[in-house]
């Protein structure tokens, strides 16, 4: 997963570049990173980027031409290494095809499964071809709210080229010829979309395979699929009393299936007090169960 991130401030995003498990994961490739100052793409000394908006009013308002020419170069580079990678792969399978082909020699029997590996491999190479076409997407309070499935997306695509405004906001022409995605934090204002982005890009980075120790760690995310969309149950560790505050039983009782019902259960009840309309979601799309249903008439009954 490349990142791309068009920005007036490209020094913030060190904090998921170098810091914590984004850090790990981007040491270890798993994702990659490039910041773009649109002052970089500027024409005049000054190193221009925003002017005043026409009809008046407050504040400034970024300039379309930094960040097209910006747009321009980062493309022009993701092209480069599409290319690359190709030529990788058209080199892979050649390779793949003549040890097909020797294989075809030595033993006619595996004649078919070598013609299976080898579409599957043209496939592969057809995949990371459109997982190339990264989206232009603009952070923006106007923006689709920005939620886990949307990190999912993100996790498992070739990632996205985010433009960080400023200001009162970006040039609305070069919004509608070249943003294809507007996304949002959620219902307030920041300074600019570098927090937005540093978010969004630490939720998707989390997911990808091998970013954390535990594969099953962010399966077990509130929101994800693994809990029906509904918020995390409590979690403790040691020691085992607190000032007098104790780990419930059934998390020491080492009986499994009884641990995975208090989680449930707890589950069930953290989001019913903080997030009902997670419990509505859920039971229209049908993941609730009957011990779900039952549990959560015990929490409403009079």
């Amino acid at each position: 997963m490349r990142i791309d991130l068009v920005t007036l401030f490209p020094e913030m995003f060190s904090v998921v570049r170098d810091l914590g498990v984004t850090g790990r994961a981007h040491s270890n490739q798993l994702w990659s990173l490039h910041t773009h100052s649109p002052r970089d793409y500027t024409e005049d000394v000054h190193r221009t980027v925003d002017d005043r908006p026409y009809g008046g009013g407050p504040g400034m308002v970024m300039m379309a031409e930094p960040l097209t020419r910006a747009l321009s170069a980062i493309r022009t580079q993701r092209a480069t290494r599409e290319q690359a990678a190709q030529e990788q792969a058209t080199q892979e399978q050649a390779t793949q095809e003549q040890a097909t082909r020797e294989q075809a020699t030595r033993e006619q029997a595996t004649q078919e499964q070598a013609t299976q590996e080898q579409a599957t491999q043209e496939q592969s190479t057809s995949d990371r071809s459109t997982r190339e076409q990264a989206p232009v997407v603009l952070l923006s309070p106007i923006g689709k709210p920005f939620d886990q499935a949307q990190a999912q997306r993100l996790a498992q695509s070739a990632g996205a080229i985010f433009i960080c405004g400023r200001y009162e906001g970006v040039d609305q022409r070069f919004i509608d010829q070249h943003v294809d995605e507007q996304w949002s934090l959620g219902d307030f204002v920041l300074s600019g979309g570098e927090i937005a982005a540093l978010a969004m890009i630490d939720a998707a980075v989390r997911l990808l395979p091998g970013t954390l120790h535990h594969g099953q760690s962010s399966a077990q995310d509130s929101f994800q699929e693994l809990l029906s969309g509904l918020l995390d149950s409590p979690h403790y560790t040691r020691p085992e009393n607190l000032n007098g505050q104790t780990v419930p039983a059934v998390l020491l009782s080492g009986n499994h299936a009884h641990i995975a019902r208090w989680r449930r259960e707890q589950s069930l009840l953290v989001t019913l007090a903080n997030r009902p309309d997670l419990i509505d979601q859920a039971r229209a799309r049908g993941l609730l169960t009957k011990a779900d249903e039952r549990y959560l008439l015990t929490l409403v009954a009079p």
